[in-house]
């Protein structure tokens, strides 16, 4: 089976603040829904107040990221299903919970892990 990402940046989610609750309690509804399927890995959410670092080889520490990726933001979902197609449907259910759009990507295989 392989591991699929599916997340989204902050900006994507927006709704009216009175719908907050009913966001909450359909994207816990989803969570509740893959664990019992069993293709829940883990979910998060970048902590958006903690400022990047980069870490080198050598220890040293700078404040920042890449600057391609300028930010990394936003809700993250790993679950782990037998096809793109159960991703593909997973991420739908997500989307339709957070009233948002979700990138899906897959992990890339590798045995020694």
């Amino acid at each position: 089976m392989t591991k699929y990402l599916i997340s989204f940046p902050s900006e994507a989610i927006v709704f009216p603040e009175e719908d907050r609750q009913a966001v909450s309690d359909a994207a816990h509804a989803v969570v509740r829904e893959a664990k019992d399927a069993g293709v829940w890995v883990f979910a998060g959410r970048i902590n958006e107040s903690v400022p990047p670092v980069m870490v080198d080889g050598n220890g040293t520490v700078t404040e920042g990221t890449y600057p391609p990726a300028k930010r990394l933001e936003g809700g993250y979902t790993v679950l782990e299903v037998p096809t793109r197609e159960a991703a593909l449907e997973w991420a739908a259910k997500i989307a339709a919970a957070c009233r948002c759009a979700q990138e899906v990507r897959a992990f890339q295989y590798d045995p020694s892990l």
